[in-house]
């Protein structure tokens, strides 16, 4: 997503580049949507991959609609419209098949087994390997895994935002069998410390707008970073690297919103950072659920979960 649109300046010769250093060092899971840019990361997504397809695991999504003008039409989750958003990201992306096509959010107007029995017909049909929903209740979950087997739960889950271990989310896939994808896993950026300030963000990031990243939550997050630091400075690791391997020993997916081989590099070297039980509490201590001040969207009812 921050390839092409809400964290800043974007740089797509950087973007490819950050793709291509990501395949070399066997990150091959991607994640898109087409209301990234809008539509153009998927392209951009296309461009990066051209001539190695068989290289990922290529991840979309389709349920924010966009006009191309950028503005937000609204959710829709309308069989019809699963089908016209799957052949437009198909076209975009410069592939044959998506390897898992996620409901980005869930549509209030619209029975979940309406739009997942369209879902079941891409696979069918060969368009879609396998399914996924995005910011999903325990009971929706349940409803559309019935409809179509599920593959992939995708939610915000961080050593700052916890809830899927309180919401029954996490526990409702471990039962069911359904993967567990972590977005914004250092918390939009600010687990790793850079930014000391809002200021240190450039004047179209959406982040100067979330509750979060503003007034005194701000100065309260920063408190919870400077614990992750000192875990992970005694360890000799950047907290970025500590948080990551947090998520990753709780045995689900991380997918850092990066766009520059450097970030890159740091982040994919949590994979061997190892937390002991004795290790994982003093994070667990440090970072606590609910510990993070503020809602994680200035408007928590458009996450439409």
């Amino acid at each position: 997503m921050g390839m092409s649109e809400f964290y800043g300046r974007s740089d797509e010769h950087e973007a490819i580049a950050t793709i291509h250093r990501a395949l070399e060092l066997g990150v091959t899971f991607l994640d898109t949507a087409d209301m990234y840019g809008p539509f153009t990361n998927e392209r951009l997504v296309g461009r990066a991959i051209a001539g190695r397809r068989d290289e990922v695991v290529l991840a979309t999504k389709f349920g924010n609609e966009r006009g191309t003008d950028g503005s937000m039409l609204g959710i829709n989750g309308r069989p019809e419209y699963v089908h016209r958003a799957c052949d437009a990201s198909l076209k975009r992306l410069g592939v044959d098949h998506i390897d898992l096509y996620y409901q980005h959010r869930i549509d209030r107007e619209v029975p979940v087994e309406d739009t997942w029995g369209a879902m079941g017909e891409l696979v069918a049909v060969g368009k879609v390997r396998h399914l996924g929903i995005s910011e999903a209740a325990p009971a929706t979950i349940r409803r559309a895994n019935a409809t179509a087997p599920m593959a992939a739960v995708q939610t915000e889950y961080s050593l700052w935002t916890r809830d899927p271990e309180d919401n029954g989310v996490l526990d409702t896939c471990r039962e069911l069998g359904i993967g567990f994808v972590a977005y914004s896993p250092l918390g939009r950026g600010f687990l790793s410390g850079e930014s000391k300030s809002i200021d240190d963000l450039d004047e179209n990031d959406f982040r100067r707008h979330n509750p979060r990243f503003t007034g005194e939550n701000f100065a309260r997050n920063f408190q919870l970073v400077d614990r992750v630091r000192q875990i992970a400075g005694e360890k000799g690791i950047t907290p970025a690297q500590l948080a990551l391997a947090w998520v990753l020993h709780q045995g689900v997916v991380p997918i850092p919103g990066t766009k520059r081989v450097r970030y890159l590099e740091e982040n994919a070297a949590a994979v061997d950072v190892k937390l002991s039980d004795d290790g994982l509490a003093r994070i667990d201590a440090a970072a606590p659920v609910g510990a993070a001040a503020g809602d994680r969207y200035p408007n928590m009812s458009s996450v439409h979960v």
